[in-house]
């Protein structure tokens, strides 16, 4: 192929284009297609290029701790988790609406790898989306005041169209976290999704904060529109030790743990 060609594709910045010229022209030829066929065919290469690379560059950027899709859920080991409910969500028409998601349950039930697979369908539906545990969160804006640049971590958090917060409830947070949250959570509100999830119910949330009044705004704001989903059940991490020989202290611990949550 003409090597001059090849450099003005690049320059013109149609190099997805030009990865397929060689074998689209060699198609043209042998299949008798006309300018009008031949110019569609090499324009739809380099909107599929540009697409994939986009895709890519969106979830590099969502920061997923590990990502995950639907089609790797495993929806038969706990039939509590509404299947119908998730596909809905993954739809992305609450993103459109500027809804919120709550997922609520024990850990090991799902709730993070819900989370960030339908972070990832919102991702392909073309919409941006930013994954952060509230401890990263915290850690954040923590970093930032003490470099004065809460301005910037701040508008990171209000950019995107959908901000998943993870693991709400895992420990005890530290001084001003309520402050923070409440900060994304009252600028994004009614502007973009925002979607947490935390195995601990609200009640407790202003102990976790260490700010009841903090807890109580939060949580007036996010559950104005938001949807609740609560999971039951057993941790899926534990599935194949449950009836592996005899009980040891550590599965005994969760279990009693567990009970005494449900």
């Amino acid at each position: 192929m003409n090597s001059t060609l090849v450099t003005s594709l690049k320059r013109l910045r149609l190099s997805g284009l030009a990865l397929s010229l060689e074998v689209r022209l060699q198609e043209a030829s042998g299949n008798g297609l006309n300018h009008m066929e031949f110019l569609e065919l090499i324009l739809e290469d380099e909107l599929a290029i540009r697409a994939e690379r986009l895709m890519t560059r969106r979830v590099k950027a969502a920061a997923f701790r590990d990502p995950k899709t639907l089609e790797d859920f495993d929806f038969s080991f706990n039939p509590a988790i509404k299947k119908k409910q998730i596909f809905e969500l993954a739809t992305c028409k609450f993103i459109r609406e500027g809804r919120d998601v709550l997922l609520l349950g024990p850990p090991g039930t799902g709730k993070s790898h819900l989370a960030q697979a339908m972070g990832y369908q919102a991702i392909k539906a073309g919409h941006t989306v930013l994954y952060r545990s509230i401890f990263d969160v915290v850690r954040d804006f923590l970093h930032d005041e003490a470099l004065g640049g809460e301005d910037k971590v701040l508008n990171r958090y209000l950019k995107p169209d959908l901000l998943i917060v993870d693991d709400m409830g895992m420990k005890q947070l530290p001084k001003r976290s309520g402050e923070y949250l409440f900060e994304i959570i009252m600028r994004r509100y009614e502007n973009h999704s925002t979607m947490m999830t935390s195995n601990r119910p609200l009640e407790d949330w202003g102990k976790l904060i260490g700010d009841v009044p903090s807890a109580t705004a939060i949580l007036d704001r996010f559950l104005h529109h938001a949807e609740v989903i609560t999971i039951t059940g057993r941790s899926y991490r534990l599935r194949n030790k449950s009836d592996q020989g005899s009980p040891t202290p550590k599965r005994t611990a969760i279990k009693k743990l567990e009970e005494k949550k449900l």
